[in-house]
């Protein structure tokens, strides 16, 4: 049985909403390294324009906490999941409330993730090894319980306990705990892609799939998102440098940061953050699915 709490309208009656809040989207890594850092983008959004600002990287998840524990103001998209599949937990019977399962989850370390997840696929028939999320389908997200290509597994296990130390607030799965000012939400960067260049692929970080149609993909979203041809009906502002910056990442973690921040954006104009009328907080939601 699936639960269906958190509504948004209590989700907005704890959250005032902020004037011109900084927004930040994050494209994160669960092991960032300075060839592989976690790279956040800020923008502010003016009517319907968000201006690109400062982009920071992170080599460190220490590093990256450090920043998050900063006080301030902001709303985020992060580009990792934040809960589990609920068929999943039951039936491995973890807690179902979604911190105490995150508590619980924590504990483990990534051989004993990947022996669990893949017994609990191997004792499933074919086509149907995974358990999803309900925002998987609209989203067309990988499932949050998978550990290779992409690991998402591992981001969570590596980035939701990280903001809960830092005390953000997460309004899907808890939005009567921590800074009502510093608030997280799922963003997925290829849900936006998908709505502005179709199903063409537009980064690799591997060097013999850097390739010139990769390069005009990222350029064609770049001009999609500064012309406002975007379903969130926001215009992306750029200077030179940073429109050639983005094009030229061929790993697109700068692009894939500022999608997120997109994402953020959008939420940000939305009553209870544009989740659905009823989440449920185990699973949590991806923005905009």
């Amino acid at each position: 049985m699936r639960a269906t709490v958190a509504p948004r309208a209590r989700i907005a009656a704890r959250i005032c909403p902020m004037t011109m809040p900084l927004l930040i989207g994050v494209d994160f890594s669960s092991r960032p390294t300075p060839r592989k850092p976690i790279t956040l983008a800020t923008g502010v959004l003016r009517g319907q324009a968000l201006q690109l600002g400062a982009a920071q990287r992170f080599d460190s998840l220490a590093a990256f906490a450090a920043w998050l524990a900063q006080p301030g103001s902001w709303v985020g998209g992060f580009d990792l999941p934040f809960g589990l599949p609920r068929e999943l937990v039951m039936a491995l019977g973890w807690p179902t409330e979604w911190a105490a399962c995150i508590d619980h989850y924590a504990t483990l370390d990534r051989p004993a993730i990947r022996d669990t997840f893949a017994a609990f696929c191997n004792a499933r028939p074919v086509g149907g090894k995974f358990a999803h999320r309900a925002c998987d389908g609209p989203a067309g997200s990988s499932p949050s319980m998978k550990w290779v290509n992409p690991p998402v597994a591992y981001m969570l296990h590596a980035g939701v306990p990280l903001l809960r130390a830092a005390g953000v607030c997460l309004p899907a799965h808890a939005p009567d705990v921590g800074d009502a000012q510093r608030v997280a939400l799922e963003a997925y960067p290829g849900l936006l892609a998908r709505a502005l260049i179709g199903k063409r692929s537009y980064k690799s970080d591997d060097r013999a799939k850097q390739t010139p149609e990769r390069l005009i993909a990222r350029k064609d979203m770049l001009e999609a998102l500064e012309q406002g041809r975007s379903p969130l009906g926001l215009r992306i502002r750029l200077t030179a440098a940073q429109r050639d910056a983005l094009a030229d990442d061929p790993s697109g973690d700068a692009l894939d940061a500022m999608l997120c921040l997109v994402q953020a954006a959008w939420a940000a104009q939305q009553p209870g953050w544009g989740l659905p009328q009823a989440v449920d907080p185990l699973e949590g939601w991806i923005l905009t699915a």
